[in-house]
C-alpha cells in the first residue's frame, strides 16, 4: 500500500449530491464476503469443529464477540435482532447460557491464543445488571485467556438512558476501554417519532463519564433520514455532539423497511424526509464533520485523525467484520449468543437468530451452529480484495491476485467490465494494476465492491438490501 495515495491518507467525503442521487442503490455493507444471506444449513457443528481446529495451526489472536438481544424499549427504528423485555432475570439465565456456551467452544482453541479483541453488542448490552455483567466478563476471562497488551480492544454498546455513572466506572474496572453511544437526534419531535426520548444533559454525562473512568475512545451514533427530522434540528444535534469531540462518529442512514421489521410499521411514510431533505441532512452532516476535522474511514464512519481507527486506516492496517470496522485484522472472531455469527480459519458460521433455537442447543450441550459457509479459493480471493477496498479505498490487484496464483485482468474480466462503468462517471480508477476509489467516488465503497461480487450475479438467490445512501 502507497501510504502517500490519497486513499491511503485517509481522504474527506467529497459530497456529491447529484451523483449520490443517482447511485443510491441496495447493495451489501460487506461486514463480510460472502455476505451472511449466503449461508446455509449444510454447514454444522462438525465443520465449525473442523474449523478451529484447522485455525489452531496459524494460531492468530481470538476477537469475542457477544450479542446480548435484550431491550427495556423498542426503539421503532431498529431492525437489529432484539427481545424486548423488563425481566431483569432475563438477563440472569442469558449471562449463565452464554458461558454454558464458551464452556463448548473454549476448550477447542489453543490456549496460548490471547483475546485481544471484545466487544458487547445487541440489544442493549448494558441491559444486564453491574452483577450480571462481572459474572459475564470475569467468566469469559477464566475461559479465554485476556490480553493484557495496550493495543487490546474490549468494547461496549451503551443506551444512555439506562446507564448510570456508576454503570460506567464498573465497566472500565472490568476492563472496558472503548464505549459506542447511541444518541440518533437530539430533536425531542424525532425522539417522540422513533420513540427513543433521551435528555441532551444526561447522554452527555454519559459520554464524559466513559473517557473519566477509563473507556477512552469514545463513539457516537448518529442516524439521517429519521420521521420529522429536519435541517436545523440536526445541525442543532451536530454542533451538541462536536463540542464533545468523540473519538469517532458513525453517521447512519435510516432505511425504512416496515416489511421486514415490524416496530418500523410505527413511522408513517409521509413522516419521513424525502430523498432530497435526506441527501441534505447527509450533506450537512459530511460538511460539519470535515470542517471538525474528522477522518472519513469509510461507509458511515468518521474519526479523530490520532484515533485508533484513523492510523490503522493510514497504515494499511484496518480491517472490517461483523464488529465494523476495527484494527485487529489477523484474528479468528468468536461469536457467542443468539445470532452471533463467527469467522473461524475459512468459515463462518451464525448462531440460531431465535432466542429459543439458541437456547435449546446450549442447554443440550451442542455447538449451536445455525448455519455457515466454508470458503472456497475463489471467495478467499474476493473477500480479500473487497475487504480492501473497503478499508482502504484501493487495492493491487494484480499483486493480490498474484498472491492467490491467478492471473488478475483475465481473471475478473467481469468485475472490470462492471468498473469502467464506475470509471466513466469519475467514481474509480484503474491502472497499473491498482483499483482505487477517487476522491468522488469513496462515499460509494460498497458500489466499487459490488463489482467483484459474483454472489449478486445469481438470480435464484435473490437478496434484499439496504440502499448505499
Amino acid at each position: 500500500m502507497d501510504t502517500s495515495s490519497p486513499a491511503a491518507a485517509g481522504l474527506a467525503w467529497h459530497f456529491d449530491p447529484e451523483l449520490l442521487r443517482r447511485y443510491d442503490r441496495p447493495g451489501p455493507r460487506y461486514t463480510s464476503y460472502p455476505t451472511a444471506p449466503h449461508f446455509h444449513d449444510g454447514f454444522g457443528e462438525h465443520d465449525l469443529r473442523a474449523a478451529i481446529a484447522g485455525s489452531n495451526a496459524q494460531a492468530l489472536p481470538l476477537s469475542l464477540y457477544v450479542h446480548v438481544p435484550y431491550c427495556s424499549s423498542p426503539c421503532f427504528y431498529c431492525g437489529c435482532n432484539r427481545v424486548i423485555t423488563r425481566d431483569p432475570g432475563k438477563g440472569v439465565a442469558y449471562v449463565a447460557r452464554v458461558l454454558s456456551e464458551a464452556d463448548l467452544v473454549a476448550p477447542l482453541f489453543d490456549a496460548s491464543r490471547e483475546v485481544i479483541q471484545l466487544h458487547l453488542g445487541g440489544g442493549t448490552p448494558n441491559f444486564l445488571a453491574r452483577a450480571q455483567m462481572r459474572e459475564l466478563i470475569e467468566g469469559l476471562r477464566r475461559r479465554f485467556s485476556f490480553s493484557a497488551a495496550q493495543d487490546r480492544d474490549f468494547s461496549i454498546e451503551l443506551d444512555p438512558r439506562f446507564v448510570s455513572r456508576d454503570d460506567i466506572a464498573a465497566l472500565g474496572a472490568l476492563g472496558f476501554n472503548r464505549a459506542s453511544l447511541g444518541i440518533q437526534d437530539f430533536d425531542p419531535v424525532v425522539q417522540r417519532a422513533i420513540n427513543r426520548e433521551q435528555g441532551v444533559d444526561a447522554t452527555l454525562e454519559v459520554l464524559r463519564a466513559c473517557r473519566e473512568h477509563g473507556l477512552a475512545s469514545v463513539n457516537v451514533d448518529l442516524i439521517y433520514g429519521l420521521p420529522h427530522q429536519t435541517l436545523d434540528g440536526f445541525a442543532r444535534t451536530l454542533e451538541t455532539v462536536l463540542r464533545e469531540r468523540p473519538d469517532r462518529l458513525a453517521i447512519y442512514g435510516y432505511a425504512h423497511l416496515p416489511n421486514l421489521f415490524k416496530a418500523q410499521r410505527q413511522i408513517p411514510d409521509a413522516a419521513l424526509p424525502g430523498p432530497e431533505q435526506k441527501l441534505a441532512l447527509l450533506g450537512l452532516a459530511v460538511r460539519r464533520l470535515t470542517l471538525a476535522g474528522y477522518q472519513y474511514i469509510g461507509m458511515d464512519h468518521f474519526a479523530l485523525p490520532g484515533e485508533n481507527l484513523a492510523r490503522a486506516q493510514r497504515a494499511g492496517h484496518l480491517h472490517r467484520n461483523f464488529m465494523g470496522y476495527t484494527t485487529h485484522a489477523q484474528t479468528d472472531l468468536v461469536g457467542l449468543g443468539a445470532s452471533a455469527i463467527s469467522r473461524i480459519g475459512s468459515s463462518y458460521s451464525q448462531n440460531p437468530r431465535d432466542l429459543p433455537g439458541w437456547e435449546a442447543a446450549v442447554d443440550a450441550g451442542r455447538l449451536p451452529v445455525w448455519r455457515g459457509l466454508t470458503l472456497e479459493a475463489d471467495d478467499e480471493l474476493r473477500a480479500a480484495l473487497i475487504n480492501q477496498l473497503m478499508c482502504q479505498g484501493e487495492v493491487d490487484g494484480r499483486a493480490l491476485a498474484a498472491r492467490h496464483g491467478v492471473d488478475f485482468d483475465p481473471y475478473f474480466a467481469d468485475a472490470l467490465a462492471s468498473l469502467s462503468v464506475l470509471q466513466a462517471d469519475g467514481l474509480a480508477d484503474y491502472r497499473d494494476g491498482v483499483v482505487r476509489a477517487t476522491e468522488r467516488g469513496r462515499p460509494l465503497l460498497r458500489l466499487l465492491a459490488m463489482c467483484f461480487d459474483r454472489y449478486l450475479a445469481q438470480p435464484e438467490h435473490p437478496v434484499r438490501y439496504s440502499k448505499a445512501i
